[in-house]
């Protein structure tokens, strides 16, 4: 089963995502979005899997950073423009398996989806 994880290494949601993972012996890819980017194609493709709602993170530090006009209607093309050029604002981890995408780290449905 090929798993790509996308994410920040810092962060403790992706921290504790890889050690579930490790811990389950589910190898996998990481990709640092904040160290190499995020491909406006694949970010497209996450917004049509999950929608970009549930991409979009607005309880971080860099959404509450953004000015008015940036964090004022947000709609998909606007929110994904705003998540490759701040890939902070994407939602942590993405993970990509055989049979579709996570967002966010839930242990239950990770559990259920790479049973």
């Amino acid at each position: 089963m090929t798993i790509q994880l996308y994410g920040i290494p810092n962060c403790d949601s992706v921290k504790n995502a890889r050690a579930w993972l490790a811990a389950r012996g589910l190898k996998h890819t990481f990709h640092d979005y904040k160290r190499e980017g995020v491909d406006p194609a694949r970010l497209r493709a996450w917004s049509e899997a999950a929608g970009w709602e549930a991409l979009l993170n607005r309880r971080g530090t860099t959404f509450r950073a953004l000015d008015a006009a940036d964090k004022s209607g947000i709609d998909e093309a606007k929110a994904l423009a705003l998540m490759a050029a701040h890939p902070s604002l994407i939602k942590r981890p993405v993970l990509e398996h055989p049979r579709g995408l996570l967002v966010g780290f839930e242990p239950d449905a990770w559990a259920a989806a790479l049973a």
